[in-house]
């Protein structure tokens, strides 16, 4: 047959898989893959079309009429060999990739399609190594051995592998370790707004883990937006596929979009977003639960008084039915008291344990949050601090989770989270600035660091409560935040009433500006009339003397850092408090001072 595509009317196109094939109407197109770290094409992938305007047009309709006639195996072997014909026709640069299901690639790999399919790459000028076949998961793959053999045959000539979208629900990290490909394409869910989720920032940086563990690299689909290309490349992702970088056509991509090169270029790095929970990533009620001995409902007061003796450090013990779901909660010291008084054994001994037991104690499952936990320590009901609570896995007793454990994690959490994120404004801390800088400092380029801070805000503090204090530094935070461009200057809160802005905006001086009159303005609304009548209040300064103060204002110290000035994210710190202290000093708004 052969493999030449006359044109044909799209008026009068077929509309099922097999007259397609026969009357060779399937089209190929091709869309470039990046290699983000040098903004070259690595490489096209092949994607079928059918006749436009038709019902079988696109490739979601087509291959499920495909599925249908019984023709699947047969459509993608043929795409496959359309796409070597039409790449090597065009002369694209890079490498070939072309998408098969582990069924059609055992099929491919038949002897006869075998000698086929390299006399076609012999006849076609195509080399083996030229060729990337993606390996497609519409389908369980059944026979992973069979599948195996084939990528070994595959890759002794040199053919590379890649697995096709990766996290959309039906791939699978067995398959990964299993297959062991080159490349891993990663849904395009997981691109999409990517700067403002940290959730899928974190999957990223996982997924790269793993493919350093495998000795793959990834590929990201579905790029559109210029910050998330910009993301995707700070992170390390070694390649990107979609719109923005070149868009499906007949005769490929010679270089990237203009809109894509310009981002590559650019030596601004993106402003990562950052996971804001204050139970942190993967901190769930199963780390609590210790490992308790429970009880069936059928014990007795007499067999649960010898249970505690033989288990002196446990403070409370659940009782389970017969599914080992729970159903009540007995205190230990709450017990042993009503044991102690006179009669107890003699009245209640055999009776069953959930007598005078807690029967609704709280149950919470393993996966529940520390937040959900949280609000454990504010509830009205304080029992479950001192009896502990109840931990399940799918309705089935776990362990147990005491009052004292609860409190700790909280702490901590809260504790490590403040280092993240400030938990009054939720902009990044300590930790995510000086990480800001250091990619900054890497990226070799001139950035401006900022440095703000609240005058006289300590007196308003004492005189009108901490309340309405941490109103005014939110308000900061607020005016900063809108003055930023959020996609390239990165805003963070040191705490308490400090700020600093890590700018890559070029109109950095304007926006400190803007910033500190805005601030201005809005602060006094903050005070109460008398207040703004006397242009400030009476309170104690930081001697105890009172004395006149006058409304808060807002002053940031600037220090401008050129490539090579600084080395450590400790020294721009440093060199931007000092700006601060000099803005403060000198009662000016902004103050801009060189870097030592």
């Amino acid at each position: 047959m052969s493999l030449v595509s006359p044109v044909h009317d799209t008026a009068c196109a077929a509309t099922s898989v097999r007259a397609l094939i026969d009357t060779e109407q399937l089209r190929i197109l091709f869309q470039p893959i990046a290699a983000l770290d040098c903004s070259s094409i690595h490489g096209h992938e092949a994607l079928v079309r059918g006749p436009v305007g038709g019902p079988l047009e696109f490739p979601d309709a087509l291959f499920e009429a495909g599925r249908r006639e019984g023709l699947s195996v047969e459509l993608e072997v043929r795409c496959a060999l359309l796409a070597m014909r039409d790449w090597a026709q065009a002369r694209l640069p890079g490498k070939l990739f072309i998408n098969i299901s582990a069924s059609a690639l055992c099929m491919a790999l038949s002897e006869q399609n075998w000698q086929r399919g390299l006399g076609l790459c012999e006849r076609y000028g195509i080399t083996p190594s030229d060729v990337v076949v993606e390996l497609t998961e519409h389908e369980r793959v059944s026979d992973i051995d069979s599948l195996r053999r084939g990528l070994v045959r595959l890759r002794r000539l040199g053919v590379g592998i890649a697995l096709d979208d990766f996290g959309d629900g039906r791939s699978s990290l067995r398959l990964w370790s299993e297959i062991q490909p080159n490349l891993v394409k990663i849904d395009k869910y997981f691109t999409q707004h990517l700067p403002a989720h940290a959730e899928k920032l974190q999957t990223f940086r996982a997924l790269l883990q793993l493919a350093e563990t495998f000795g793959a690299q990834l590929v990201a689909e579905g790029i559109e937006q210029p910050e998330e290309l910009r993301v995707l490349r700070d992170l390390g992702v070694s390649y990107g596929q979609g719109w923005l970088l070149g868009r499906p056509s007949d005769g490929g991509a010679r270089e990237l979009l203009p809109a894509a090169r310009a981002v590559l270029a650019s030596a601004d790095i993106a402003v990562l977003p950052e996971l804001r929970r204050a139970g942190g990533p993967g901190i769930t009620a199963e780390s609590l639960a210790q490992q308790a001995p429970a009880l069936p409902q059928s014990t007795t007061h007499e067999q649960l008084y010898r249970f505690f003796n033989e288990q002196e450090g446990l403070q409370a013990v659940a009782v389970l039915d017969a599914q080992e779901q729970p159903v009540a909660l007995v205190d230990r010291t709450q017990f042993m008291n009503r044991w102690a008084k006179p009669f107890f054994n003699d009245l209640y001994g055999r009776h069953a344990c959930t007598l005078f037991a807690n029967t609704s104690p709280l149950v919470v499952d393993a996966q529940t949050g520390l937040d959900a936990l949280t609000r454990v320590l504010t509830s009205a009901d304080q029992r479950y601090l001192r009896e502990g609570f109840i931990i399940t896995r799918e309705g089935r007793y776990l362990g147990l989770g005491t009052g004292e454990q609860l409190v700790r994690s909280v702490t901590e959490a809260r504790i490590e989270a403040a280092r993240h994120a400030n938990p009054l404004t939720f902009l990044p801390g300590n930790i995510p600035i000086s990480q800001h800088i250091g990619r900054l400092l890497a990226s070799g380029r001139s950035f401006v660091a900022a440095y703000a801070d609240l005058n006289h805000f300590k007196p308003y503090n004492d005189l009108y409560g901490y309340w309405r204090g941490d109103e005014m530094i939110r308000l900061a935070a607020r005016v900063m935040s809108s003055h930023c461009d959020s996609q390239r200057d990165f805003l963070g809160h040191v705490g308490g009433d400090d700020f600093v802005i890590l700018f890559q905006s070029d109109d950095w001086e304007s926006r400190c500006e803007q910033i500190c009159t805005r601030f201005n303005e809005l602060a006094r609304g903050l005070f109460d009339a008398e207040a703004l009548a006397a242009g400030g209040i009476m309170a104690e300064d930081r001697h105890g003397n009172l004395r006149f103060h006058p409304c808060t204002t807002l002053s940031l110290g600037v220090v401008c850092i050129s490539p090579g000035q600084l080395y450590r994210a400790e020294d721009v710190a440093s060199a931007a408090a000092n700006a601060k202290r000099h803005a403060k000093h000198a009662q000016q708004g902004v103050y801009v001072m060189a870097a030592a």
